[in-house]
C-alpha cells in the first residue's frame, strides 16, 4: 500500500507505519510504501497521523499512449470491486510525456470501465464526485501506470472534530506533523500561545493520550466496498483504544480574539477532550510561564498573508516575548515570511523545511535556558 504525505513527512510517517506494525516500510517523495492485510489498512487509515490518504496498488502496467491506456484498464476484472448499479470517480496523477492532460487520462480510464461492464451485463456504473461508491487513482509515472483503489475517501486531515474555523486554519495533518518533529511526546505542559481554532492542542491532546487520529471521523472510503467487514473494524478500533493513556500535564491555548477562543471551545468538545485542555483570552504578548518545569511550546503565528499587522514587530515580539518570560521552554513555530524571521532576535537551533498548502515554510526551533533571564537581570 501507499500513505502518501506533505514533503518533509516522509521520515515521521515511515515511523508511525512501523510503531503500528507495518511490514516492509520504504520511504519514498511524499508517499511511505509498506504491505499489510485488510485489518492494518483499517488501522492505518485510522491511526496514521501525518497521512493524508491510503491507497492501495491493484495493478500496473506500461503505458504510451491512449490505445495501451484503454487495454491496460481493461485488463482488470472491474467486477470484484464495483457493481453496475454502483459509482466511481477517477483521479489522475501524470508524469509523462506520453499524455499532457490528466482529465484526458481521467476520461479514457472511465471509459474503459464503462465499456467492460457494458459489454458483460448491458448496464454500467455511473461517475459520482462527491459521494462515490469507489475513488480510483491513477498514477502515471512517465511509462508505468499504478492503478490504485483509494481507501480513505476524502483527504485525511478531515479529522471530524473541526467543525468551526478561524482565517487560514492549519491542516490537521500539518499540524500534526509538526507536532511529531517538534519531539512533542506529552511528558511536559504544553502551549499553544496564538490557537486560532485550536488544531495544534487537539492534535497535540490525541498525540499525548494516544487517540487515534481518525477516531471522530465520519466515513473512510474503504466502508463502502464490496469487502467491507464491519466485525473486523470494531475490532481494530477496539484494539487500538485500549493504547489509549491518561496525561498529566496541562495543555493550554491562548488566543486575544474571543471568536477563535470560541471556536478552540466547540472543537475541543467535539473531538472529547475538555479535560485536557483549557483556553484563555490572552495576548502571548502579555503573558509569561506560570512554573519552572519545562514547557513545549508549538504554535502558528500570521505569515502576513491572513492579517493585516506590522510583521516585523510582531516577530520582534515573539523572540522578545520568550526571551523575557518563558525560560526553560522549547518553542517551535511555523512560518513562511521568511524575512521576517530576522526579526525575532533569536537564534533558531532548528530550521525544517515544510510546506503550508503551496507556501513554502520553515518549522523553527527556539530553546529557552532556565538561567537566561536571571543572567540577563544580573547583567542590568
Amino acid at each position: 500500500m501507499i500513505a502518501k504525505t506533505f514533503f518533509g513527512f516522509e521520515e515521521i510517517l515511515a515511523q508511525e507505519l512501523r510503531t503500528l506494525g507495518a511490514q516492509e516500510v520504504e520511504v519514498g517523495t511524499r508517499a511511505v510504501l509498506f504491505k499489510g492485510d485488510k485489518g492494518f489498512m483499517y488501522k492505518a487509515n485510522l491511526a496514521l497521523r501525518t497521512a493524508l490518504k491510503i491507497l492501495k496498488p491493484i495493478y500496473y502496467f506500461r503505458v504510451f499512449n491512449e490505445q495501451s491506456l484503454y487495454k491496460g484498464i481493461q485488463g482488470i476484472d472491474w467486477s470484484k470491486y464495483i457493481h453496475e448499479n454502483q459509482t466511481f470517480v477517477i483521479d489522475t496523477t501524470v508524469h509523462s510525456d506520453h499524455f499532457k492532460h490528466s482529465q484526458f487520462v481521467a476520461q479514457k480510464t472511465k471509459d474503459a470501465i464503462v465499456d467492460q461492464f457494458r459489454a458483460k451485463t448491458g448496464q454500467r456504473p455511473s461517475v459520482e464526485k462527491d459521494f462515490p461508491d469507489l475513488r480510483i487513482n491513477i498514477h502515471i509515472d512517465r511509462d508505468q501506470c499504478t492503478v490504485s483503489l483509494d481507501t480513505s475517501g476524502a483527504s485525511l486531515h478531515h479529522r471530524g472534530y473541526r467543525t468551526a474555523t478561524n482565517i487560514a486554519p492549519i491542516n490537521e495533518v500539518l499540524a500534526a506533523g509538526m507536532l511529531l518533529l517538534s519531539g512533542w511526546d506529552g511528558k511536559s505542559d504544553f502551549l499553544d500561545p496564538m490557537c486560532g481554532s485550536g488544531t495544534l492542542l487537539i492534535e497535540a491532546a490525541m498525540i499525548a493520550c494516544n487517540i487515534p487520529a481518525n477516531i471522530n471521523r465520519k466515513e473512510f472510503a474503504f466502508e463502502k466496498w464490496n469487502d467491507w467487514d464491519n466485525d473486523l473494524f470494531d475490532t481494530v478500533i477496539d484494539s487500538l483504544m485500549k493504547r489509549v493513556k491518561e496525561f498529566h500535564y496541562s495543555i493550554k491555548g491562548y488566543d486575544k480574539a474571543p471568536s477563535a477562543v470560541k471556536k478552540t471551545e466547540d472543537n475541543i468538545i467535539n473531538a472529547n477532550l475538555e479535560e485536557y485542555i483549557t483556553v484563555e483570552r490572552q495576548n502571548f504578548f502579555e503573558t509569561e510561564k506560570n512554573n519552572s518545569g519545562p514547557l513545549h511550546i508549538v504554535f502558528n503565528p500570521p505569515y502576513g498573508e491572513r492579517l493585516d499587522i506590522e510583521m516585523e514587530m510582531f516577530y520582534k515580539n515573539i523572540g522578545d516575548t520568550l526571551k523575557k518570560n518563558y525560560p526553560n521552554t522549547n518553542a517551535w513555530f511555523i512560518t513562511a515570511n521568511l524575512e521576517a524571521l530576522k526579526f525575532v532576535g533569536l537564534k533558531p537551533s532548528r530550521k525544517i523545511k515544510l510546506f503550508n498548502g503551496s507556501l513554502e515554510a520553515r518549522l523553527v526551533k527556539y530553546e529557552m535556558y532556565a538561567g537566561s533571564k536571571r543572567t540577563k537581570f544580573q547583567k542590568e
